[in-house]
């Protein structure tokens, strides 16, 4: 499995982005996929998960901000991210998890992709 994140980029606070992660592999339909940030200085945080049955998750810092979604036809899985805050300023990773489990720990996402940079600026 492989994942591209891409969509990253400099927005002014209370604008949109949208991340994408394609994701390779006929494992797609099947595997959980995870949004995490790292901000500079801080720990890798979870910000949201979907699963193949299309139950999602959102760390309560993104919740009513944010919504995650796949095309399975595209396989793709999108962040689309409102009302950007400088806080929300973070290197996005998308990761993927075949199994099923916990949403939110990174260490249980066994592929991950290479990031895309978030910049807000106030």
């Amino acid at each position: 499995v492989q994942l591209q994140a891409s969509g990253g980029g400099l927005v002014q606070a209370g604008g949109s982005l949208r991340l994408s992660c394609a994701v390779s592999g006929r494992t797609f339909s099947t595997a959980i996929i995870g949004w995490f940030r790292r901000a500079p200085g801080k720990e890798r945080e979870f910000v949201s998960a979907i699963t193949w049955g299309i139950t999602t998750d959102y760390a309560d810092s993104v919740k009513g901000r944010s919504t995650i979604s796949r095309d399975h036809a595209k396989n793709t899985v999108y962040l689309q991210m409102n009302s950007l805050k400088p806080e929300d300023t973070a290197v996005y990773y998308c990761a993927a998890r075949l199994s099923n489990g916990p949403l939110r720990r990174p260490g249980d996402y066994s592929y991950w992709g290479q990031g895309t940079q978030v910049t807000v600026s106030s």
